[in-house]
């Protein structure tokens, strides 16, 4: 079974940076699609950006662009979203997501259960 285990959130001042890990198990990373997305209080889910073995780097939100990047490191079977330049809007639980069949960035079907971000101002 595919399994994500994301970490790496935490309490960061406004203008600092994090990096959130998703650990990926039960596929490999020569075909394979991880996406980011976010949950603020009393918000919609968002999507953020998702990095796959088709396509490369893609993101969702201009609200993002520029501050944060998706790196994937198939040695550790792991993706990891870079978050920089940090806003208090940004606070949220980020959450990874995988295509458990593919590549593809259209069927993040498995989720891992997320990663409380705090940005202080």
């Amino acid at each position: 079974d595919v399994q994500l285990q994301a970490s790496g959130g935490g309490l960061v001042q406004a203008g600092g940076s994090l990096r959130l890990s998703c650990a990926a198990s039960g596929f490999t990373f020569d075909n394979y699609a991880i996406g980011w997305f976010r949950q603020a209080p009393g918000k919609e889910r968002e999507g953020l950006g998702c990095i796959s073995s088709s396509a490369g780097s893609i993101y969702y939100t201009g609200s993002v662009k520029g501050r944060f990047t998706t790196i994937s490191d198939s040695a550790k079977n792991t993706v990891y979203l870079q978050v920089d330049s940090l806003k208090p809007e940004d606070t949220a639980v980020y959450y990874c997501a995988a295509d458990p069949f593919g590549s593809s960035c259209s069927r993040l079907d498995v989720w891992g259960q997320g990663t409380l971000v705090t940005v202080s101002s």
